[in-house]
């Protein structure tokens, strides 16, 4: 079975690690007096990432992400607890272009074959007003973790207008990244190292046992990871 790549900051791929990541927010310790933030789930129809690069200096290409999935902690108006854990499924990238969309994913450059997720999981949460915070956490892209922090703005939280008529809180939220700080770094004289990224996303209020379900789910994950071994201790 092939090894894990030597880098501190890489973590494993897969959605039980964003479910423990998310059981572990909603288990952190909250202020005494405080409300708990509700659990909403992704819709993953109708959250989007998109992403703007340059292009050889001719033009910025565009492109875009569909499918996200996770969940956060968010009460509507308070920003205190809030937390967001997202995977983004590297596979669905479409820039217009079969070629295109295959030799971004390639092994030279995204390597989806190796890193099909993105990953963020939020660690801090700076709230600016009502409806507008700094949200700054991890990264996991390409197998390596940096932090990151996105602007976002609450839209609206309200009922859906159309069946089932769901509350649904909507988000945008905009950051930049260096490519090469995650190790994609091929065709550095065609491709621009800066990033551009748009989020548009939805999410609705998750059902009672959501939480119950990600703990258990998370239970279950631990007790099949190995264990980390100790280091050796070095002999003088």
């Amino acid at each position: 079975m092939p090894s894990e790549p030597a880098h501190s900051s890489v973590v494993r791929h897969g959605p039980l690690f964003a479910v423990a990541a998310l059981v572990l927010l909603l288990s952190a310790p909250r202020p005494a007096g405080a409300s708990e933030p509700v659990a909403w789930k992704l819709d993953p129809v109708h959250t989007r990432v998109m992403f703007a690069v340059s292009h050889a200096g001719f033009s910025r290409a565009i492109g875009t992400v569909s499918g996200s999935d996770g969940g956060l902690l968010f009460d509507p108006g308070d920003w205190a607890g809030a937390r967001l854990v997202v995977e983004v499924p590297l596979t669905r990238l479409d820039l217009g272009d079969p070629d295109w969309n295959r030799a971004a994913l390639a092994g030279n450059l995204l390597d989806a074959d190796e890193f099909p997720t993105a990953r963020f999981v939020s660690t801090t949460v700076t709230p600016r007003d009502t409806e507008n915070a700094e949200v700054c956490g991890d990264l996991t892209l390409h197998g390596t973790t940096r932090p990151l922090c996105l602007d976002v703005t609450v839209n609206t939280v309200e009922r859906h207008p159309m069946p089932p008529f769901r509350l649904t809180a909507g988000f945008s939220a905009t950051a930049t990244l260096s490519r090469s700080d995650y190790g994609v770094d091929a065709w550095a004289s065609m491709i621009g190292d800066e990033v551009e990224l748009r989020i548009e996303a939805e999410a609705t209020r998750a059902s009672r046992t959501f939480a119950e379900r990600l703990l258990q789910a998370a239970t279950d994950e631990a007790t099949s990871a190995p264990q980390p071994q100790p280091e050796p201790v070095p002999t003088p």
